[in-house]
């Protein structure tokens, strides 16, 4: 990271930077939230830009019928955590004016982050800055307009010269046909503002789950003016048709990233039909350790000190969180495994009770104890279904099993911080990165996990963690994997920790040891000025 450093805008539909300030929903918003709190403590130039949503994503609670609803309470508090520029700017929505008021964050330790916010008693269409992820499709091009064409005039109104634009996901992508219309003002043709706007773009690709890359009908694109002047040969041209957010910021970038090394070589076969993309590079994303990783187990991993001491009491106090949340007391003595994230069907959440009768006898002695904790998409009812058989889980066995609901951030600092073991299971190739069980691991929780996302890259089985299974990929997955969960779960996890207290200590130094600085997101945000920024 010598010499001079370019300022880059990082583009966001949502960012994680506090428990307060709802406006992210997951993994997506925490990573971005993780990179602002990094950039300020390295002190390199770059500012934010997202959405001031005030209504957050969805306060996901469970019913009396065991299922999980959704719900949009209005956070007017909002408007206290963010500080008024003074500044607002214009968009087109369908053939309607949208002014959008930009709000600054910088209370979190990041670096300034601007939000768009269309809440302002001139605009008929107060609502497109409501509620993240929200509604149909119309709804979230108006949001992406907001963010994308919206963004770039605000950094100019607000005098903040740029040098690059990183697009954190597709939803930013919009930014890219301003770009292109500020070049050929100017006099340049289509061909030539998209050569020149490729030279200052910077992309990020997430899942390699098919429905997370987002793609809109031209038609409707239109009709919302998401075309921003530029013609429908022209918007094919940069995305093609349908026209897919993932496509059009590859074509629209210099270069691209995937946050894993196993990702960024899936998303190179997933795309390696389009042409005229940007080159996908791996950048394995990390974490913010000042904000996720416990002082008391960094003080006693570095000062050489046991560290079964200070999780004991980490994992005390999550013991007395889950108490006060759901009445359960778990036992502080027995194991405790976490589990914590979207509920996705490709995550597997309930993987681990596919064979009752391997898995009953544990949960009855209350030997192994789970706590899971995770939000469905308000659309998705598969991820609702398995949220509702966790639900059920935890019924059943009421002293072993436990669910928190509205998943957020304080619960996933709870967990990372205070469970014995983080499990995590998802479909390989499917997971993208996974930070949460970076987050366990530099706390000297022991990751149990299949070899998807980061974790290929950590793993030293029975040294560090474990891995579940081989790697293998294929139809029957699904059984190869569960009977790996239960053969390492059983074998090694169970006896390890009842019966070799000594091995654990040493497995959570050597978690702590191969995790802390590896996957800090201080080390991945210089990767990006050293390997994507720098010309």
């Amino acid at each position: 990271m010598e010499g001079k450093k370019p300022k880059v805008a990082y583009f966001c539909m949502e960012f994680g930077l506090h428990e307060d300030l709802r406006i992210y929903a997951g993994g997506l918003g925490i990573l971005a939230g993780d990179i602002l709190k990094a950039a300020r403590e390295l002190d390199v130039p770059m500012v934010g830009v997202g959405i001031l949503w005030r209504q957050g994503y969805t306060r996901q609670l469970i019913g009396e019928d065991g299922r999980p609803y959704d719900s949009y309470p209005t956070n007017d508090y909002i408007y206290d955590l963010v500080e008024d520029t003074g500044v607002k700017v214009k968009v087109k929505v369908r053939d309607d004016d949208i002014y959008c008021k930009v709000w600054k964050v910088d209370r979190y330790d990041n670096v300034p982050l601007y939000l768009l916010d269309t809440n302002l008693p001139e605009n008929k269409n107060k609502w497109i800055t409501g509620q993240l992820y929200g509604w149909f499709e119309e709804e979230r091009i108006a949001q992406e307009i907001v963010l994308g064409i919206g963004g770039v005039r605000a950094l100019r109104k607000l005098g903040i010269d740029v040098d690059l634009y990183h697009f954190n996901d597709g939803h930013p992508v919009l930014a890219g046909t301003e770009l292109i219309n500020e070049k050929m003002a100017k006099g340049m043709s289509f061909d030539e503002a998209l050569e020149e706007t490729r030279k200052e773009v910077i992309f990020t690709t997430h899942t390699p789950v098919k429905e997370g890359n987002e793609s809109h009908g031209l038609e409707v694109m239109k009709y919302m003016g998401a075309f921003n002047g530029l013609t429908l040969d022209q918007m094919i041209k940069i995305g093609d048709s349908p026209f897919n957010m993932t496509v059009a910021g590859l074509r629209l970038s210099r270069i691209a990233n995937g946050v894993s090394e196993l990702h960024g070589k899936t998303a190179r076969k997933m795309w390696s039909y389009v042409d005229n993309k940007a080159p996908i590079v791996s950048i394995t994303n990390g974490v913010h350790r000042k904000s996720w990783v416990d002082d008391r187990i960094v003080k006693a991993y570095e000062n050489g000190e046991d560290l079964l001491k200070p999780h004991q009491e980490i994992k005390s106090e999550l013991i007395d969180f889950v108490e006060e949340k759901t009445g359960t007391r778990l036992n502080p003595e027995a194991l405790l495994i976490g589990f914590a994230r979207r509920a996705a069907p490709y995550k597997r959440g309930n993987l681990i009770f596919r064979k009752p009768e391997v898995i009953r006898p544990y949960l009855e002695e209350g030997k192994i104890q789970i706590i899971f904790s995770g939000k469905a998409h308000p659309l998705d009812d598969v991820g609702k279904g398995i949220i509702a058989d966790l639900v059920k889980m935890s019924e059943k066995y009421p002293n072993s099993v436990v669910f928190l609901e509205d998943y957020n951030i304080e619960i996933g600092r709870m967990l990372t911080r205070g469970v014995d073991v983080w499990l995590n299971n998802p479909r390989r190739p499917l997971e993208a990165s996974g930070t949460s069980g970076m987050k366990a691991a530099m706390n000297g929780a022991l990751n149990l996990s299949t070899l998807d996302g980061w974790w290929p890259e950590a793993c030293e089985h029975g040294v560090n963690g474990w891995q579940l299974g081989d790697g293998y990929e294929g139809e029957d997955q699904d059984q190869h994997d569960l009977d790996a969960l239960y053969n390492v779960l059983l074998k090694e996890v169970v006896p390890t920790y009842y019966d070799n207290k000594e091995k654990w200590a040493q497995m959570m130094r050597a978690s702590i040891e191969s995790t802390y600085d590896k996957f800090s997101a201080q080390r991945m945000v210089s990767r990006y000025y050293d390997e994507m920024y720098q010309n």
